[in-house]
């Protein structure tokens, strides 16, 4: 549920941070896809909105790049899931995004918050 006062983010917002979300999430430990798009819209308070039809290809890009894993197991409800696993590449590719994110929020922040002289 979006926030009262904003609407949430638009998908194309989302393209090209996506990867770093999903990677982000699954540091805290194995999720599901529900539970992945829960917890960024929580964390995010219901802010930025994850849908399936980009989180599901967001997911198996991630897989076949060696960042995450993926084994079926039974879900909150006794469902079969898919839970997905930070590897140790994606904890390093992780590093690396967050890094690339802080210096291109700040490259950002420049732009849109000059320093006056």
């Amino acid at each position: 549920m979006p926030k009262r006062d904003a609407p949430p983010l638009e998908a194309d917002l989302l393209q090209g941070t996506l990867d770093l979300l999903i990677l982000q999430t699954l540091l805290l430990g194995p999720a599901h896809g529900h539970t992945i798009a829960h917890v960024i819209e929580h964390r995010s308070d219901e802010v930025l909105q994850v849908e399936h039809g980009s989180l599901y290809p967001a997911l198996h890009r991630l897989q076949n790049r060696g960042w995450i894993s993926s084994a079926w197991g039974p879900s909150e409800n006794n469902r079969k899931a898919r839970f997905y696993r930070l590897t140790a590449a994606g904890r390093k590719q992780l590093t690396r995004q967050t890094s690339r994110w802080d210096e291109l929020v700040r490259a950002v922040n420049r732009v849109l918050k000059p320093v006056r002289e």
